[in-house]
């Protein structure tokens, strides 16, 4: 379960990261802004510790990257909960 304090953690981790890569910190919260969740945040950080990226847009890449995919998996969940519901009504009818 995220909590606050995890959260809060995870942005001063992805904050400090962008930090020790050379780039300003203002940097690095506005990737955490973008970001929001503490699972995305947690990923980049991953991300950045792994890849080492070269650039700033490179960072800004793989940040568009993963709220790409933050946004498809909303978007799947909506539609299977959307489907389950259509499939409900064929098979019970209208309430």
């Amino acid at each position: 379960m995220y909590t606050q304090e995890s959260w809060k953690e995870a942005y001063g981790e992805l904050v400090d990261t962008v930090v020790r890569m050379g780039y300003p910190k203002e940097f690095g919260r506005e990737i955490a802004k973008n970001l929001g969740s503490e699972k995305a945040m947690r990923r980049m950080t991953a991300y950045l510790n792994y890849a080492k990226p070269r650039s700033a847009e490179e960072i800004a890449d793989e940040m568009l990257a993963i709220m790409s995919d933050i946004e498809r998996w909303k978007e799947k969940k909506a539609s299977e909960r959307a489907n389950a519901r259509y499939n409900r009504i064929l098979n019970e009818g209208l309430e």
